[in-house]
């Protein structure tokens, strides 16, 4: 059986629309705003007001913040059919995005984790209520990083409204987004089954931006500590319904990750790639040859290096976008989430570091952008999951264990 690996044509447009911004806008500006960290990118307004209307008229092909819907109802026909390509066409033009900056992609107004989120679980009620919203997403707390499920963040019922108490930290797009998207238990003794998402604005009272952070990476992307000192949202703003289903457990509430997940993954290969093409520039330009046809072991250290960076780079490349083709076909994804997000963001990071190496004063210099993406590349190994949870969830899935039985 033969595998086409090409771009699918209906994207290539697309795709090559996405590239030209990322090189012209995104890379252009890429160390003005890692140096100017905190500083809001006045130009990215415009770039996402096309990207809006790329997505309302159709022609971005999942521009922005795509979800995971499944539709319950669809026929047996229709399940196995792709639907619109719209989470494969978003982590295309992801991975175009970040080869040209990924704290710049990653400030985009309405293009938030906390858009996916939202896209992934609501209903279609809220979709429409909450749509031109950017939603950042608030998991982590001080006493919970990975484990998702040790949230300590509540949520207690009060008439029509939730009351919300409770810590985040290391919320991207925190400051600048204009509502948050909390992660928030109904019932501390019930666990993991309990948690649910709400939609919070920052406009209600009891909800407060305590400071930003300063980073290795992603400078150009803001990065806050939220405190929730008794908000009272609304109780429609809770995603998806408010019904506990200690069956299901917290699979309602992880289905969000089975989007993000592929897209952070997105983010590593987009940036690896461009740390690729410009160490490969720099060997050709220093006398190295890479020569496809000889074993690497036969070959340079450097040359056999960046071919072995360049089999990781794929590797992660195919995996991330089996991870989105499958939730486009309506089929369970979660174990390749959590796959292609292992691999992306330990191969991102191994790749980038080892571009420095290579590129010697070159790359740990400012005068190339190298030692920039090195940097950026390190958070997309720890969020949405830090690379030792990636492979728990995934050794759960293959091994058919729960949480309990296999920690």
């Amino acid at each position: 059986m033969t595998i086409n690996l090409d771009t699918p044509k209906k994207f290539r447009g697309f795709i090559q629309q996405a590239h030209e911004v990322a090189d012209n806008f995104l890379r252009a500006n890429s160390r003005k705003y890692d140096l100017a960290e905190h500083a809001y990118p006045k130009e990215l307004d415009l770039l996402a007001s096309l990207i809006d209307g790329m997505g309302d008229s159709g022609a971005g092909q999942g521009a922005g913040a795509a979800g995971v819907r499944r539709s319950e109802d669809a026929s047996e026909k229709d399940k196995g059919k792709v639907k619109n390509g719209t989470n494969l066409s978003s982590v295309l033009s992801i991975i175009e995005m970040c080869w040209g900056d990924v704290g710049l992609l990653l400030s985009m107004p309405r293009q938030g984790l906390g858009n996916s989120a939202i896209a992934s679980v609501a209903t279609d009620e809220q979709l429409e209520k909450f749509k031109g919203t950017w939603a950042a997403m608030a998991i982590t707390e001080p006493g919970c990083g990975s484990d998702s499920a040790a949230i300590r963040t509540t949520a207690v019922k009060d008439g029509d409204e939730y009351v919300l108490n409770g810590e985040k930290i290391y919320v991207t797009s925190g400051e600048r987004a204009d509502s948050v998207v909390v992660w928030a238990t109904l019932d501390p003794k019930l666990g993991r089954a309990a948690i649910k998402s709400f939609v919070v604005p920052k406009s209600l009272p009891g909800i407060r931006v305590e400071r930003l952070e300063h980073k290795l990476g992603i400078r150009a992307s803001d990065t806050a500590v939220i405190v929730l000192d008794n908000c009272r949202v609304p109780a429609e703003n809770i995603l998806g319904n408010e019904e506990i289903d200690t069956k299901q457990g917290f699979a309602g509430a992880m289905a969000t990750f089975d989007n993000t997940r592929p897209l952070v993954a997105g983010m590593a290969v987009g940036c690896a790639r461009a740390a690729l093409e410009l160490t490969r520039e720099l060997l050709e330009d220093a006398g190295v040859v890479i020569d496809y046809d000889r074993p690497a072991t036969s070959q340079s250290y450097a040359a056999a290096t960046y071919l072995q960076m360049e089999a990781d780079y794929e590797a992660a490349l195919l995996l991330t976008l089996e991870a989105a083709w499958l939730a486009d076909n309506r089929k369970p994804n979660s174990m390749e989430a959590s796959m292609s997000k292992a691999k992306a963001g330990r191969a991102g990071n191994d790749i980038t570091l080892r571009c420095v190496e290579l590129a010697g004063s070159l790359g740990y210099s400012e005068g190339e952008l190298l030692e920039k993406w090195s940097r950026d590349s390190k958070i997309l190994d720890i969020f949405e999951g830090t690379q030792q949870i990636q492979q728990l969830i995934v050794a759960r899935r293959l091994l058919n264990l729960s949480s309990a039985q296999l920690r």
